[in-house]
């Protein structure tokens, strides 16, 4: 199986998902399109269920307490509100309020050959799906304008009793604009690309894509993905400067999706999960 990508800037209807009066629908803000949720996932994981929550502690956490206790079906679990959502390395991600951003995590049983690259296939298949000027920032950013747009989390949980593992692949999108204060790197927001887009109809845009990437990765692992990634990535031949004080140029990911950078002591290939990268010349 190959990779198909979607065409550059292809477009899908906004949609019409006026807020809610607080309190409608379980406490739900906005309208949205679950029966088409459910059946685009229908067509991609039989047997996938789609959960809609106004607030909740993590959608990452509570997939991963789920996959941990033996859970195996095909899940779609948003919430409208985090009150202790999760980045990489254990970083917080705000969501803010009801409609500032899209909070998603999608759990299915994957077992591909590798897994290396999958979180940077999982924001190529965002960024595709969404806009063409939005860019990938190693390993789990999106970028636009070195303002971060969105962020991916993808863990994985085997529960005692079961051999399949379960991936959790968690994606945090700012919809609104919002002040900087408070984050580690200036936000952008998907409405600045996409003016009236709200956070039911970005997910409707984005979510089968999402499913036939993670599909694809799993037959075909990243290498197939490594040029499209970099096509969009945001580091290339500008300084970097790692986490552990190592500087260099970025010069894009290699077929596993470990990203190259040329330093004093020559090429080094980064694809800890421990190491951050961030432009030299300030950003993240």
């Amino acid at each position: 199986m190959s990779a198909a990508r979607p065409p550059e800037g292809a477009k899908a209807p906004l949609g019409g998902s006026a807020p809610r009066t607080a309190g409608e629908r379980g406490g739900l803000h906005f309208i949205w399109p679950a029966a088409d949720l459910r059946a685009t996932l229908e067509a991609l994981l039989p047997g996938a269920t789609v959960e809609l929550r106004a607030r909740i502690d993590s959608t990452n956490t509570e997939l991963m307490r789920r996959a941990r206790a033996g859970a195996t079906t095909p899940a779609l679990l948003v919430a409208e509100q985090q009150s202790a959502g999760r980045g990489r390395l254990g970083r917080p991600w705000q969501s803010g309020a009801p409609g500032a951003a899209l909070s998603f995590s999608l759990a299915l049983p994957l077992a591909p050959r590798d897994w290396s690259g999958l979180s940077l296939a999982v924001g190529l298949a965002v960024a595709e799906s969404l806009h063409p000027a939005i860019g990938l920032k190693w390993p789990n950013d999106l970028w636009w304008q070195d303002r971060k747009l969105a962020g991916i989390l993808v863990e994985t949980a085997v529960a005692p009793a079961q051999a399949t593992r379960q991936v959790v692949i968690g994606v945090g999108l700012n919809i609104a604009p919002r002040p900087g204060e408070g984050f580690s790197a200036p936000p952008a927001a998907l409405q600045e690309l996409l003016p009236g887009v709200d956070a039911p109809a970005a997910l409707a845009r984005l979510l089968a894509p999402l499913v036939r990437a993670v599909r694809c990765f799993e037959q075909d692992g990243f290498a197939p993905l490594a040029a499209r990634f970099n096509a969009r990535d945001v580091l290339a031949r500008r300084p970097v400067r790692l986490s552990d004080g190592t500087e260099g140029l970025a010069l894009g990911v290699g077929p596993s999706g470990a990203l190259q950078v040329d330093t004093a002591a020559g090429r080094r290939e980064i694809s800890s999960a421990e190491v951050s990268v961030r432009p030299a010349e300030g950003g993240r």
